[in-house]
C-alpha cells in the first residue's frame, strides 16, 4: 500500500502545477491558512513555493502517507514550514475553523482506505474558507501530460482499491451531510465538490 501510494503521488507530479492553477483561480487568494488532506498530496509543498498562503499544514492518512509527506518535506526544503499532522477521514488532530484553504485529492474514490467526511472539512473551515475535495486532472493540464500517465495512473489507482462514482453519489453524500446547499459539483477537470464557508 505504501508503495502504490508513494508511486501514485511521484506520478502525478508533473500534473501538479496545472491543478494549483485551477485551485489558485478558485481561492483567488495569496494569504491564509492552508490545509492538504489524505494521501494523495503535494500540491501544498507547490503552493508554498508560490507563496500561496502564509502557513501549511497536511492532514496525514493512512499511516503509510506519512512517511512520504515527511521524505516529501524534506526534499522540496519545506520541513520547517509544512506541519504535518497524523489524522484520519474525520480530520481528528485539526482544529475547528482553522484552514481558509483545504485541498483533498482522491477524497471521493477509496472508501478502503478512508471515507469522506464532509462535514469534518466543513468544521476545519474559517469563514470564508474553501475546499477542493474530489479528483481528476483539473481543467488545465495538457492532454500530452495527462495521455502519458493515465494508463499507469489507472492500474495504481486500481490496485488501491478505487471505486467508480457519480455526480448523484456524491449530490446524495452532500445532501445527507447537510451541506449541499453550500457546495458546487464541478465536473471540468475531473469530479470536485467546492466547499464555501
Amino acid at each position: 500500500m505504501d508503495d502504490l501510494i508513494k508511486q501514485l503521488n511521484l506520478l502525478w507530479e508533473p500534473v501538479q502545477p496545472f491543478l494549483l492553477r485551477h485551485i489558485e483561480e478558485l481561492y483567488g487568494r495569496k494569504d491564509g491558512q492552508v490545509l492538504e488532506i489524505g494521501p494523495f498530496g503535494g500540491l501544498i509543498f507547490f503552493l508554498a513555493r508560490k507563496n500561496v498562503g502564509e502557513s501549511f499544514s497536511i492532514a496525514a492518512f493512512p499511516k503509510e502517507a506519512i512517511s512520504f509527506y515527511r521524505q516529501e518535506a524534506r526534499d522540496s526544503g519545506f520541513e520547517n514550514q509544512v506541519r504535518i499532522i497524523e489524522s484520519n477521514g474525520s480530520l481528528i488532530g485539526i482544529p475547528d475553523e482553522s484552514a481558509d484553504l483545504a485541498i483533498f485529492r482522491g477524497a471521493l474514490f477509496f472508501p478502503e482506505l478512508f471515507q469522506v467526511d464532509f462535514n469534518a472539512i466543513y468544521r476545519v473551515l474559517r469563514k470564508t474558507g474553501i475546499a477542493f475535495v474530489g479528483g481528476g486532472f483539473g481543467k488545465y493540464t495538457p492532454a500530452e501530460i495527462i495521455n502519458r500517465i493515465r494508463e499507469h495512473s489507472g492500474q495504481l489507482n486500481d490496485a488501491l482499491g478505487r471505486t467508480r462514482v457519480t455526480v448523484e453519489t456524491v449530490r446524495d453524500q452532500l445532501r445527507s451531510s447537510g451541506l449541499e446547499g453550500i457546495c458546487e459539483i464541478i465536473t471540468d477537470g475531473g469530479l470536485w465538490v467546492v466547499m464555501r464557508k
